[in-house]
């Protein structure tokens, strides 16, 4: 008997797309291989259904559908000769890096209240209506409230706030309700001293509870014979 001849990975060729896996290339590679054109194109269809089979996830993408085509010219390293219902892609449109995005630099003046605090104060101070202008500053004055509670956990007094107001705007905003922010109250140590807690008096002998003392000298009572 011959011995099986064995096959590595080492001897195949380079695997492009691994989520299909080597049987769905090697299908592709069949298909480039049909020289009928009907043919090619109908066994180019059952490669598309299988791909979708494979990878249900694509069903989440939208036009996922388009998505398996381009995989399906990818993996035949673009030289498959079939009609797409989609934009037949290269391989400078598919390997194309898309452009970084540029990060916003903003270097607030008050960083503990952030740049976008600062844009609501200048939009304030352009504003002429005193309504509107009023109901800004009684906004900011809120928000200057609650970011100081959160960052100092504690309450800040009005004054100080309408001072701070004072010295970003120079005087020209001035809020007139009371910015009522819930007060920060830390976590209390320990459980609750009442009923089921663990206070004072958890654990000890009551007298009067039905429970026997035995301790030395304690009301615990001989059983008689």
């Amino acid at each position: 008997m011959e011995a099986q001849k064995m096959e590595y990975n080492t001897t195949r060729n380079h695997l492009i797309m691994r989520e299909y896996g080597r049987h769905v290339q090697r299908m592709i590679e069949h298909v480039q291989q049909i020289e009928d054109p009907e043919r090619r194109q109908r066994n180019a269809q059952a490669a598309i259904e299988l791909m979708g089979f494979l990878n249900p996830q694509l069903k989440n993408i939208e036009d996922f559908r388009h998505k398996l085509w381009d995989h399906l010219f990818l993996i035949s390293d673009f030289n498959l000769d079939v009609e797409s219902p989609y934009p037949i892609p290269t391989r400078e449109t598919l390997k194309a890096k898309p452009k970084p995005l540029s990060y916003p630099k903003r270097y607030p003046r008050y960083s503990h209240l952030g740049k976008n605090l600062e844009l609501i104060i200048q939009k304030a101070l352009h504003e002429e209506q005193p309504e509107k202008k009023l109901g800004f500053a009684n906004a900011i004055a809120y928000y200057m409230k609650l970011a100081y509670n959160n960052w100092h956990k504690e309450l800040v007094y009005d004054d100080a706030i309408q001072s701070e107001l004072n010295t970003i705007t120079d005087g020209q905003l001035t809020f007139t309700n009371t910015p009522y922010i819930k007060a920060y109250r830390p976590q209390q140590e320990g459980r609750d001293m009442g009923r089921g807690g663990y206070g004072k008096g958890r654990g000890k002998y009551r007298p009067g509870n039905g429970r026997r003392d035995n301790r030395p000298g304690g009301n615990f009572k001989k059983k008689r014979y």
